[in-house]
């Protein structure tokens, strides 16, 4: 079985007994911390998937960085279980799949927004109501990014869809169409 649908079973399962125990949003956070450390931290990435580390150190360097900040009962003992069966190396993954349905239970659409430079409120406004009325969410999360490089316009990705009205990207595709010769019979 692939990473992805074992990450989504556990975290689908993991979503159920939040909800059994009335800690959805705690151990919401708990696995939000998990999948932003997983992205900055490389070492954390790696050691989770080394092999030659025991699952019991594993559970030991998780249950140090999250007894700390106060995890959930809950949380610590799904990292138990999965230390025990041997699935540590597929926590991150995990973690993202349990941030993914929590947003989609609570109708909340993260979107990705890269702009040439900082938008201000009234555009954030814009662009929130905008996605909010297309993906039909409750609420929108809007990721932004600032790359000088794109010169002008904007690229939007919500979910697997890409929008790229950036000047750069009509640039190539102007550029595409000058290449291909439309006097030769395209086959």
């Amino acid at each position: 079985m692939s990473n992805e649908r074992v990450a989504y079973a556990y975290a689908k399962s993991l979503i159920g007994l939040a909800k059994e125990r009335g800690q959805v949003e705690e151990v919401f956070q708990d696995f939000m911390h998990l999948a932003q450390m997983s992205d900055s931290n490389r070492d954390l990435k790696l050691a989770l998937r080394n092999p030659i580390i025991s699952s019991e150190k594993k559970l030991n360097i998780l249950n140090a960085l999250f007894k700390k900040r106060g995890a959930t009962e809950a949380t610590l003992k799904f990292f138990e279980i999965i230390c025990r069966k041997g699935r540590e190396n597929v926590l991150p993954e995990m973690a993202k799949a349990f941030v993914k349905l929590y947003n989609i239970e609570n109708s909340i659409q993260v979107a990705e927004l890269t702009t040439t430079f900082p938008i201000d409120e009234k555009l954030r406004k814009e662009f929130k109501a905008v996605i909010s009325r297309i993906a039909e969410a409750r609420e929108v999360q809007l990721v932004e990014k600032v790359n000088p490089e794109l010169i002008g316009g904007y690229i939007l990705k919500v979910n697997d869809k890409q929008l790229d009205e950036s000047l750069s990207g009509q640039l190539k595709k102007l550029k595409s169409q000058l290449i291909q010769n439309q006097y030769v019979k395209q086959f």
